[in-house]
C-alpha cells in the first residue's frame, strides 16, 4: 500500500515508497502496482543490472519520459547504439573536466561565493542554503563547460524551474507506477514543459555564444560542437542543448544536492568543523588551498563520501526489463520495473555497521574491511558511471575547506530538515541559514 499512500499524499517524495523491510532484503517486491516492481539490493545483482551485459535492463520508461522534455534522447537516458554513438562523440570533450584543468574555475566560483557570504555575514542576512549551493555549482560548471559564469538571475531561474520540474514529474511517475502498464506514455503538465523551456532557453543562450561566427573557445562546449560520429555527422543545435544540458545538470544539480547536505550536516556538528579546520590549517600552513592540497585533505574528503552514502544525489536508478528473465532466483516479467536504490543500498542493515550514523571515519583505510564490496555506488558503476566523479569530489573538498575556514554556518530549525527523493535527494523545504565570519 506504500505506493498508494504516496500518491494520495501528493508530495512526490519517493522515499515514502520504501517499507522498513527494504533495508534488509536482497531482492523483493516494492508494494502493489499494476506492473511488477522489484527493489534489488544484493551487490552482485545490482552489478548485473547496471552493467547489463545482455542489454536487458535499459533505463526505465519512467525516467526516460520524465527527462525527455528537459534533455531529449541524450546520453543520460539513451540506450544501445544511440548511447554508444553519443558517448564516442562526447568522450573527447570530457578530458576538459580533468580536475587539474578545471580547478581554476572552481577557485573562481568559490571566490565569488566567499564575497557573497561575507556580505551576508555583515548584514546578518537569512538565506536559502539550497539556492546558494545551486547558484555556486551552476557558476562553476558553466565556467567549465561554457567559459562563462551563469549570471545571478539566470541561476535563480534555473533553480526555481528545476524545483517545479522535479516536483511535478515525480507525481506523474508515482501515478504511472501504480496504475499504468509499462511503456505507457502520458503528456507532461504545462508547468513541467514551461520549466523545461526556461532551462533549455538559458542553455541555448550560452550555446549560441559558441555558435556565433568567429567564436573561439577551448572548453567542453566547443569540443561537443566540433564532435562528429563515424559518418561525419555533428549534433544539431537541439541535440547540443540535450547533451550539454546533461553535463550542466549532472555537474550542477547533483553537486548542489550533495553540498546542501554537506553544509547542513557540518552546520549542526561543530566538532566536525573543528576537525576539518585543523586539517586545513595543517595541510595548507594557513595559506591558500591549492590543487595539490585537496588530495591530502582526507578528513574533508571522507565527510563528502559519508554524505554521499547517507544522501546520495541520485536516490533511485530505475531500470525496465525488456524481456522476461530471472534475478537471484526471482522471476522477472517483461516490463517489470527494477529499482536499484543507492539510498537503500547505502543504509542496508546487512552491509553497514550503524548505517544511519554519520561517521566519516568509516572510510579510513584501516576500516575498509568493514565495508561490503559493491554496497557503495554514489556515482553508479559500469560504463555509465558518472564521468564527473573526480570533479565533484575535488570541487566539494575545495568549497568545504575554504568556506568553513572563513565562515560559521547556522541552520535555522535544523530539526525540521527532512529529505525528499524526487529526481534528486533534496530537503523537503529549503534550508534557511545565517552565516558569520569565523573567529581567527
Amino acid at each position: 500500500m506504500a505506493l498508494i499512500r504516496v500518491a494520495l499524499r501528493g508530495d512526490g517524495n519517493l522515499l515514502a515508497l520504501l517499507p522498513a523491510a527494504a533495508y534488509r532484503m536482497e531482492i523483493g517486491p516494492l508494494g502493489w502496482s499494476r506492473r511488477q516492481t522489484l527493489i534489488v539490493n544484493r551487490p552482485d545483482l545490482v552489478k548485473h543490472v547496471l552493467l547489463d551485459p545482455q542489454e536487458i535492463f535499459p533505463k526505465s520508461d519512467l525516467m526516460v519520459n520524465a527527462l525527455e522534455p528537459l534533455i531529449g534522447d541524450s546520453i543520460f537516458v539513451s540506450s544501445g547504439e544511440t548511447w554508444r554513438r553519443q558517448r564516442a562523440m562526447i568522450d573527447p570533450s570530457l578530458t576538459l573536466m580533468r580536475v587539474n584543468r578545471a580547478f581554476p574555475d572552481m577557485e573562481a566560483g568559490c571566490a565569488a561565493a566567499e564575497a557573497t557570504l561575507a556580505e551576508r555575514a555583515d548584514r546578518g542576512e537569512r538565506f536559502s542554503l539550497d539556492l546558494t549551493m545551486s547558484h555556486l555549482t551552476a557558476d562553476i560548471i558553466c565556467r567549465t563547460v561554457f567559459s562563462n559564469g551563469l549570471e545571478h538571475k539566470a541561476a535563480h531561474d534555473v533553480f526555481d524551474a528545476f524545483t517545479v520540474f522535479e516536483r511535478s514529474v515525480a507525481q506523474v511517475e508515482i501515478r504511472r507506477l501504480i496504475m499504468d502498464r509499462a511503456w505507457t506514455r502520458i503528456p507532461q503538465k504545462a508547468d513541467v514543459l514551461e520549466a523545461c523551456r526556461l532551462i533549455r532557453g538559458h542553455l541555448g543562450d550560452l550555446l549560441d555564444g559558441h555558435l556565433a561566427a568567429g567564436a573561439r573557445f577551448d572548453d567542453i562546449a566547443s569540443k561537443v560542437i566540433e564532435a562528429r560520429d563515424g559518418e561525419g555527422r555533428a549534433f544539431t543545435r537541439e541535440e547540443l542543448i540535450d547533451q550539454l544540458g546533461v553535463l550542466f545538470l549532472a555537474g550542477h544539480e547533483t553537486s548542489a544536492s550533495a553540498l546542501t547536505w554537506v553544509f547542513y550536516i557540518l552546520a549542526t556538528q561543530p566538532a566536525l568543523v573543528a576537525r576539518l579546520r585543523a586539517e586545513v590549517a595543517e595541510v595548507t600552513g594557513g595559506g591558500p588551498v591549492e590543487f595539490e592540497h585537496t588530495k591530502r585533505l582526507t578528513f574533508i574528503r571522507n565527510i563528502f563520501r559519508e554524505t554521499l552514502r547517507l544522501y546520495p544525489p541520485i536516490t533511485f536508478l530505475p531500470r525496465i526489463a525488456n524481456e522476461a528473465t530471472e534475478l537471484g532466483g526471482t522471476k522477472v516479467r517483461r516490463g517489470a520495473l527494477i529499482m536499484v536504490a543507492p539510498w537503500v543500498l547505502h543504509r542496508h542493515r546487512g552491509y553497514w555497521k550503524d548505517p544511519d550514523v554519520f561517521d566519516p571515519d568509516r572510510f579510513l583505510p584501516e576500516r575498509e574491511k568493514d565495508q561490503t564490496p559493491g554496497a557503495y555506488i554514489p556515482f553508479g558503476i559500469g560504463p555509465r558511471i558518472c564521468a564527473g566523479a573526480a570533479f565533484a569530489t575535488i570541487e566539494a573538498v575545495l568549497l568545504v575547506a575554504r568556506l568553513f575556514r572563513e565562515f560559521d554556518f547556522h541552520v535555522e530549525a535544523p530539526g525540521r530538515v527532512q529529505p525528499a527523493a524526487r529526481l534528486t535527494t533534496r530537503p523537503v523545504e529549503q534550508v534557511t541559514c545565517r552565516v558569520a565570519r569565523a573567529a581567527r
